[in-house]
């Protein structure tokens, strides 16, 4: 006999209560969803092992998580998931999202601005090829090294000290490198600044943990926006400092500035995360920073939370890196290096490859195939000459990457994205690279757009569906473990794509490399509609022969459980 579901167990969702079960007492759910009342009788006999029963959609009032509405003065214990739902989005989601939105815009120049830097100085200061790939290179060594550290320190000593610690290393040393001299003070800088670099896996995280279930994939796309302004804003900043006879060392100064920015606004805005503190026991830190979270929503407080609400007590663990080698994690986190490591390859590759194919030769203009020379203007002092329309106009292509991806991660899922991305990106890398020498510059400026336009797709989804897959614990880790093996694969692309071989040869290798990330990809689990950290657990409980899913309308805000049995199991299919 199926009864209702004892208070907080939540049997709705896919437990079958014993026949000895009672009825449950005031303020607890029925097995639809509904509040059971005192005298709620069990289900009739008839229909467990009937014709399947239909479970209607929830109410609007009864959320996701069956949040408990008690008017009583007993304590409520609600999920921290069903309390991010409570608090909607508003100023306080934005503030976090514009503080860890300039950590990535920071990043995203700090790894632009090399493929302008690396090729002026190998003029300017007369470097050999391998000395000009080292430049680049040195800031993913020191991502990769920045990441094993950064990374766990930000699920043992929390998320907020590490979003700060990177944004002040990056800034610091992101100004030292404007004031190098030499070749080894330069690459000391760079390798500091992407040590910080290799921890911004952690703002990304701790917005995530601030958002409710049924919009989180298409905010946590919107943090990309601030990566795509700062791709197109440093061929900008070359364009007025470099191009226009200034030095290298204001350009790099200039690109330090969104750090800057980003540092001061989490100092001042960014609280720890509440899903952090409540897995490491601080249950009343974790709800005083909802509360203050409501209020900066404009919401009562004590309304959404009353007094006496208690947060559901979770597994007090760390993360460390040997978890996510552990049976439970093994399969996930190759797939999630495969993919990581292959986007690497790919989206770096790409920027360098999009540098060297509009790059133009000293012997004078290149005819842009609409009647003109490539203009004066597009020629720095240092002798090296780059047409910056085109480079502008291929990274302004990531604005309709991040725009299409917004559109898609909800409606076709977060795995079909990743795959017809990476698969088309790796397609249109090949003929830029293939045609290069060929090729009209309408047509190369078509491909590098289309191949920036898919990278970004590709890489935004992989981002998402990273922190959406790995459980409070173990975010951090893991999240940070995937950002260090893709450094690997940005630490050999300039090697690969921007030392001696052909393009032509370069792209064959690069569509290769697209298939591969693709695949791996293929191969993750959905996220789609579920519970942060949640995922896997459902992948493994289907196996098993269970299947939990839960799907969030975003148009209206409406909550549908369903629940599938297999045969082995008594009682037949409710779906």
């Amino acid at each position: 006999m199926m009864t209702a579901a004892k208070r907080q167990d939540y049997d709705a969702i896919g437990q079958i209560a014993s026949p000895s079960q009672s009825a449950p007492p005031r303020q607890d759910y029925d097995v639809i969803g509904q509040m059971a009342s005192p005298s709620s009788a069990p289900l009739p006999a008839a229909a467990v092992g009937a014709a399947p029963a239909i479970i209607p959609p929830l109410s609007t009032d009864d959320q996701h998580a069956l949040t408990p509405l008690s008017n009583s003065a007993q304590a409520e214990i609600i999920s921290i998931d069903a309390a991010i739902d409570n608090l909607g989005t508003g100023r306080f989601q934005i503030r976090v999202l514009f503080a860890a939105g300039l950590c990535f815009m920071a990043d995203s120049m700090e790894i632009m601005l090399l493929s302008f830097l690396s090729i002026i100085l190998q003029d300017e200061w007369g470097l050999s090829p391998a000395q000009t790939a080292t430049i680049t290179s040195c800031v993913f060594a020191g991502s990769l090294t920045g990441t094993l550290i950064l990374g766990p320190l930000g699920d043992r000593i929390g998320r907020r000290p590490i979003f700060l610690a990177c944004g002040l290393i990056i800034s610091v040393f992101g100004i030292a490198t404007g004031f190098a001299t030499n070749y080894v003070q330069l690459v000391l800088t760079r390798f500091l600044v992407g040590f910080g670099v290799g921890g911004l896996t952690v703002p990304f995280d701790i917005l995530a943990e601030f958002l409710p279930t049924r919009i989180r994939g298409r905010y946590l796309l919107l943090i990309e926006y601030f990566w795509t302004a700062g791709s197109m804003a440093v061929p900008l900043v070359a364009y007025m400092t470099v191009g226009n006879g200034l030095s290298w060392n204001i350009f790099v100064l200039i690109c330090a500035i969104p750090c800057i920015a980003s540092f001061v606004m989490g100092a001042y805005l960014v609280p720890e995360s509440p899903r952090w503190l409540l897995s490491q026991g601080r249950k009343d830190e974790a709800l005083q920073i909802l509360r203050d979270a409501a209020s900066v929503n404009k919401l009562d407080p004590i309304a959404v939370f009353p007094s006496g609400t208690e947060l559901e007590d979770e597994e007090e663990e760390s993360g460390k890196f040997s978890d996510l080698l552990s049976p439970k994690w093994k399969r996930t986190t190759l797939l999630l290096w495969g993919a990581w490591t292959g986007f690497a390859y790919g989206y770096y590759g790409t920027i360098i490859a999009v540098t060297r194919v509009f790059e133009v030769s000293d012997e004078g203009a290149v005819d842009d195939d609409f009647g003109n020379g490539a203009a004066d203007d597009d020629v720095t002092n240092a002798g090296v000459q780059f047409d910056y329309q085109a480079i502008f106009i291929s990274s302004s292509a990531e604005l309709i990457g991040t725009a299409l991806v917004v559109f898609l991660v909800d409606r076709a899922g977060r795995i079909a994205s990743q795959v017809s991305a990476y698969l088309i990106g790796g397609v249109c890398l090949f003929l830029l690279c293939f045609f290069s020498e060929s090729g009209s510059r309408p047509f190369l400026i078509c491909m590098s757009f289309g191949a920036r336009v898919c990278e970004m797709m590709g890489s935004c989804v992989t981002w998402v569906t990273t922190a959406e897959i790995l459980s409070t614990e173990i975010r951090t880790t893991g999240h940070s473990a995937a950002n260090a093996v893709a450094r690997t694969g940005g630490f050999f692309s300039p090697y690969l794509v921007g030392g001696k071989l052909p393009l032509p040869t370069v792209g064959i290798i690069m569509l290769f490399i697209h298939v591969f990330t693709a695949f791996c990809a293929s191969k993750l689990p959905e996220t789609r509609g579920k519970r942060l950290g949640h995922a896997l657990s459902m992948a493994v409980d289907e196996s098993d022969g269970y299947q939990f899913e839960t799907e969030m309308s975003s148009a209206e805000h409406t909550s549908r459980v369903s629940v599938t049995l297999n045969d082995n199991i008594p009682g037949g299919t409710l779906t």
